[in-house]
């Protein structure tokens, strides 16, 4: 795993002397990520440097710097955990309270005919509640990124950077909700009970195969819609990108080999996606002799790592290993998509060497180019539940807004979000819906 650090550094106004201490970091063997000033005086600047850090990096090379009889390095700071200080997230009122009329109606008395109205007439808190644009994303920890079975407060971190992400690119209110792990009757008693409270709800970093029995039970059972984004929104974002590659080779999607390594959560949920897209051939490959079980009666053929390198035409993987995949294994023209976070099965650039047409990690194939969309579409369209072709609508649209050489379009890029959105609703309109399980 990189570890982005920040280096403040002090260096003599002097010709060549900002060079000399570039020298020390480029013989360290690191690369400068970030090179701003931060402070001018009269005989020195203060430079902030950012880097990458392996885990295993020896950090006494970076004292060399304060060798030099030019520069003092002042200190280091990881960049990630001085975000992360205090949290991400926060609850703030639409509303500047600042007068006693403005209090007393949004609070006591004025706030009582509100709950009159809604009890009266349930359908009214779509327009005088938050519910509609509220998720609940729910995690018991038990399979946290590629991390494992680190508990729900270890996954706080995750859960609350994806209520960040509602809130900027789809206007959501996200609201983590940690659950202490348990029985699937468990788990859906404690969201079946919370979810008044909220317009849909995203479940979150739950190991397969009870994230798929908790899913299926809480979207026949609520009348909202219910998705485990590491299923869906994993495998909206990677058809969108099989989509637009086959479309750049110019090779029908549904005439490939597709090899799956890894049939976890992602895995199986990249696979449905996938056979109701038409892919006629789909080989996996993993360990658990339940999960192998599950992908065969989805239609897919078991085989092992090797064999699916060697038949596959596009090869994904989601198996939370890093570096599974071993260079000598790809093969010419392939498509490869290492999907495992934070470090993939393998790297994309090495994949790209050893013959591969096109290759991404999850750091480009992100998830976070779907959820918000599928969700602001969902609720727009005031869809009671997420259907095969509201999530082939988000993937294909993504597709469409790729540019240039990317397989998906940058989710920093609002319009993107607005486009995936509208694409969904159109879909959750439609006459024809294909529940997620059927």
């Amino acid at each position: 795993m990189k570890i982005p650090e920040v280096l403040q550094i002090e260096v003599v106004h002097r010709a060549g002397s900002l060079a000399q201490v570039l020298g020390v970091v480029a013989e360290a063997g690191l690369l400068v990520e970030n090179l701003v000033a931060v402070e001018r005086g009269p005989g020195c600047t203060i430079w902030e440097l950012t880097t990458d850090l392996d885990e295993d990096f020896d950090r006494s090379q970076l004292d060399r710097i304060s060798d030099l009889p030019i520069a003092q390095l002042m200190g280091t700071s990881d960049r990630v955990f001085t975000l992360h200080e205090g949290g991400k997230i926060e609850t703030s009122s639409r509303l500047a309270i600042e007068s006693d009329q403005l209090l007393r109606d949004i609070y006591t008395p004025g706030v009582a005919r509100v709950c009159l109205a809604i009890r009266d007439d349930p359908a009214l808190h779509r327009q005088y509640t938050g519910i509609r644009n509220s998720v609940a994303i729910v995690t018991d920890g038990t399979a946290v990124l590629g991390l494992g079975d680190i508990g729900p407060v270890a996954g706080m971190p995750v859960m609350e950077g994806k209520a960040a992400l509602f809130q900027q690119l789809a206007g959501l209110s996200g609201v983590p909700i940690l659950v202490e792990p348990g029985s699937v009757n468990d788990i859906v008693e404690a969201v079946a009970r919370i979810a008044p409270t909220f317009g849909a709800i995203q479940l979150e970093d739950i190991a397969a195969p009870a994230c798929f029995a908790i899913e299926q039970a809480l979207a026949t059972r609520l009348d909202r819609p219910v998705l485990h984004d590491d299923q869906h929104g994993t495998a909206v974002v990677a058809l969108a990108a099989l989509l637009t590659a086959t479309r750049r080779l110019d090779i029908d999607i549904a005439g490939c080999t597709v090899g799956q390594v890894g049939l976890g959560a992602a895995g199986i949920g990249i696979a449905r996606l996938l056979v109701h897209h038409g892919v006629n051939r789909l080989l996996g490959s993993d360990l658990r002799e339940d999960a192998v079980s599950t992908f065969t009666d989805l239609g897919g053929e078991a085989r092992d790592l090797e064999a699916v390198m060697a038949e596959s035409d596009i090869v994904i993987a989601t198996t939370g290993v890093r570096g599974l995949i071993r260079p000598e294994l790809v093969r010419d023209g392939q498509v490869i998509l290492a999907l495992t976070n934070p470090d993939p099965e393998i790297e994309p650039e090495v994949a790209l060497a050893h013959g591969a047409r096109y290759a991404a990690d999850g750091k480009a194939v992100n998830n976070v180019l779907g959820f918000p969309g599928l969700f602001r579409g969902a609720l727009d369209a005031e869809a009671t539940e997420f259907s095969r072709e509201m999530l082939a609508a988000a993937a294909t649209r993504l597709s469409e807004l790729a540019a240039g050489n990317s397989l998906v379009p940058s989710p920093l890029d609002r319009e993107v979000h607005v486009q995936v959105a509208e694409a969904v609703a159109s879909a959750a309109r439609g006459a024809q819906q294909t529940p997620l399980y059927h």
